[in-house]
């Protein structure tokens, strides 16, 4: 059981942990790309983004256990051979985005429920985030893993409490389908940079076995790491349209529902989420660099080198944070997601679909 749960379950949980970040768990970026034009159509962009990203995740899964490429540099040599380092280009600026968001979330979170310095969460995310890099793979993915399900909990209890809640009249007319492009261009766009984060936690598949496997994983971590985002979607419904200008939409929500002992639950589970989207990033980075020491060196990095990694890239990302950097980047982000398109999903779905297609003989394997 425990092994199939590897197989089938567990790429899904990592990759919802490392894509839910603080857009997706406070419903911002969601209210962005979806809610915004509309519940119905929000919704449907909600299924082509999650049809996308579940083929994406098949295919990318297919290729990495037919040549062992467990990190993403590995895999993108077979994508693209000596101009791998374009994905790592882009990957960067969006790595530094994310850890420097999810320090501050964090410090944010801690200054407005107990009145502690916004600084403080981010050295907690840090320390916590050290830790489990220190104590490497197998701790990660069961923690990233143990929180999904906790978060699963959480989301539906909520999702079930304001249903609950609703009246016909907050539905009345509010599921309404128009035909129009923008919808479907946001549903796109956020496939695409979300799944971005899919090369990042290919570590995750080294338990599957065929490509067959990997083909049905990927279809059922498309949907682990949307439904969430569905629920919370659909939970608009009685706001809306009002539910659009609140900067953190699911506090308004939760505000409205009054039962502190649910948003407790949620603020520490959104608090865990930083963490897993620290730590699962950084242990694809770190699993890129054992790759590449391997080649060079025959062995690995060491635990203590692991854990003073993970420290450095907090360290960095909350220092260019201060100097304004991540601002810099933050208004490349919609470049940065169309890069993705040209150095990932092209090619993927090109050199990718023909090298699964060939009988050329697999890599040796990854450290």
């Amino acid at each position: 059981m425990l092994r199939l749960l590897k197989i089938y379950l567990l790429p899904g949980a990592i990759l919802q942990s490392v894509m839910i970040g603080g857009g997706y768990g406070t419903g911002r970026e969601l209210v962005e790309f979806f809610t915004r034009h509309g519940i119905g159509n929000g919704f449907l962009g909600q299924l082509i983004a999650t049809a996308l990203i579940s083929a994406i995740f098949a295919l990318s899964l297919m290729l990495c256990v037919r040549y062992h490429a467990y990190d993403y540099r590995s895999f993108f040599k077979l994508l693209l051979g000596r101009a791998w380092f374009l994905f790592e280009l882009l990957l960067v600026c969006l790595f530094v985005l994310v850890l420097a968001i999810m320090g501050s979330a964090a410090g944010r979170i801690l200054e407005d429920q107990f009145g502690l310095p916004e600084r403080a969460g981010a050295f907690v995310m840090l320390v916590v985030v050290v830790v489990l890099t220190f104590f490497g793979r197998d701790l990660i993915t069961r923690v990233l893993a143990f929180w999904s399900v906790l978060l699963y909990l959480v989301f539906i209890s909520y999702f079930v409490a304001v249903m609950l809640d609703l009246t016909p009249s907050d539905v009345a007319g509010k599921l309404a389908i128009s035909v129009d492009s923008a919808w479907m261009v946001s549903a796109l766009q956020y496939a695409l940079y979300n799944v971005s984060a899919v090369p990042i936690i290919l570590y995750s598949a080294r338990a599957i076995e065929t490509e067959g496997q990997a083909c049905v994983s990927g279809i059922l971590g498309g949907l682990i790491s949307m439904i969430p985002g569905m629920l919370f979607h659909l939970s608009f419904i009685g706001a809306f349209p009002g539910i659009l200008d609140a900067q953190l939409p699911v506090y308004r929500m939760f505000e409205q529902l009054a039962m502190p002992f649910l948003y407790a639950c949620y603020l520490v589970v959104l608090f865990g989420t930083f963490i897993e989207t620290g730590a699962g990033n950084i242990q694809g980075f770190i699993e890129r660099v054992d790759g590449w020491w391997m080649e060079r060196r025959g062995y690995t990095l060491k635990r203590y080198q692991h854990a003073t990694l993970a420290g450095a890239a907090l360290v960095v990302a909350g220092v260019l944070s201060d100097v304004g950097i991540v601002d810099l980047i933050a208004r490349g982000y919609g470049t940065i997601a169309w890069g993705f398109l040209f150095v990932y999903l092209i090619p993927l779905f090109s050199i990718g679909v023909v090298r699964l297609r060939g009988s050329a003989p697999p890599l040796v394997p990854a450290a």
